[in-house]
């Protein structure tokens, strides 16, 4: 059962191997993001968008298994183009556990 004050009943104290990807073209979906990462095994990958809108904020995040996934796509995509962009991606920082609004 979901305690209403948290944000889920996830185990969040876990270490998360996460990247963030910024600067993406408004039509990026979730399986195009996870799809250019794919060299890399990501575990999933999600497009953060408006409440409002629902339209593409222009950034995301892709999970991975270990830390040397993680780095090794940091290393190899910081900087490469999808479509016709060229993305940032670095590591997420992690999210400490907060009470819902």
């Amino acid at each position: 059962m979901s305690a209403p004050w948290w944000d889920s009943d996830d185990d969040c104290s876990g270490v998360e191997y996460r990247a963030y990807v910024g600067n993406l073209p408004w039509g990026t979906d979730e399986s195009s993001l996870k799809d250019f990462f794919s060299d890399y095994r990501p575990l999933r990958a999600i497009i953060v968008t408006d409440r409002e809108t629902g339209r593409s904020r222009g950034f995301g995040f892709v999970w991975f298994d270990d830390n040397e996934s993680l780095s090794n796509a940091i290393q190899g995509m910081d900087g490469q183009e999808l479509g016709g962009r060229t993305n940032t991606v670095d590591r997420a920082n992690q999210r400490p556990r907060r009470w819902r609004r």
